[in-house]
């Protein structure tokens, strides 16, 4: 009977430590979820997004990433508008319509410059590249794992800061505790109540990295609606 209370106490405490990660085995738990092969860094591929805005119609948007080649591209139609950016290496073109050369008054409303070519650009990347993108120069994992309950559901989270040159807003990934699936992400800003949540849900797999599906984005404050994403793998 000792012995057997020993032997119990043993794996009691092995599964205990077992169970608590670090933000770095945490993460790389999270990437062997969403891209088993290390396939982000290579990635060349198509993603079609539908983003749906309260009072506002859909905005279809074709986005090509090809990461070896440093090529970004993004087609996005709203109504009749269609606008394209492209970031070449370093080389930045776009487009409105079609013409290669629209108006200095066109290029103003539609934000047709350079700086929003590179903000498409490292929007699309950072967030359809998570969880992988946390190992990028510059993020700071706190290896500190919480367990957090968030709309009902139970989550290991990830706190996530960036050194100044790349952000200041604090980041929270959370991951489901059996598959490490990303589910939920939130960033604050200075404020707590300043910044916004995501929730995930559905899988798409394309080159085979498990993208999430659907983003539902909402406002920390007072869980205000933004939008939702919606991801396909053909148009």
């Amino acid at each position: 009977m000792k012995n057997l209370s020993t032997l119990l106490i043993i794996l009691i405490s092995f599964t205990s430590l077992s169970q608590e990660l670090t933000g770095n085995q945490l993460l790389e738990k999270a990437i062997e979820f969403h891209d088993p092969n290390r396939n982000w860094k290579t990635f060349k591929g198509e993603l079609f997004v539908t983003m749906e805005t309260p009072k506002r119609t859909p905005r279809k948007s074709k986005i090509n990433i090809n990461l070896p080649e440093e090529y970004f591209s993004v087609i996005a139609k709203r109504d009749t508008i269609i606008t394209e950016f492209i970031v070449d290496k370093n080389k930045i073109s776009f487009s409105l319509i079609g013409h290669k050369n629209p108006s200095l008054e066109l290029k103003e409303k539609y934000s047709l410059n350079s700086e929003r070519a590179n903000l498409y650009k490292n929007y699309y990347t950072y967030l359809y590249g998570l969880p992988m993108k946390l190992k990028d120069e510059g993020t700071i994992i706190h290896q500190k794992v919480e367990k957090k309950n968030f709309k009902g559901k139970e989550y290991l989270v990830l706190k996530v800061s960036y050194s100044k040159e790349v952000g200041k807003d604090t980041w929270y990934f959370y991951f489901g505790q059996k598959t490490y699936a990303m589910e939920v992400y939130q960033f604050f800003k200075k404020t707590k109540d300043s910044g916004e949540y995501i929730l995930l849900s559905d899988i798409e797999t394309i080159n085979d990295i498990k993208f999430p599906k659907n983003r539902a984005w909402y406002y920390n404050k007072d869980n205000g609606y933004l939008g939702t994403d919606f991801l396909s793998k053909k148009e």
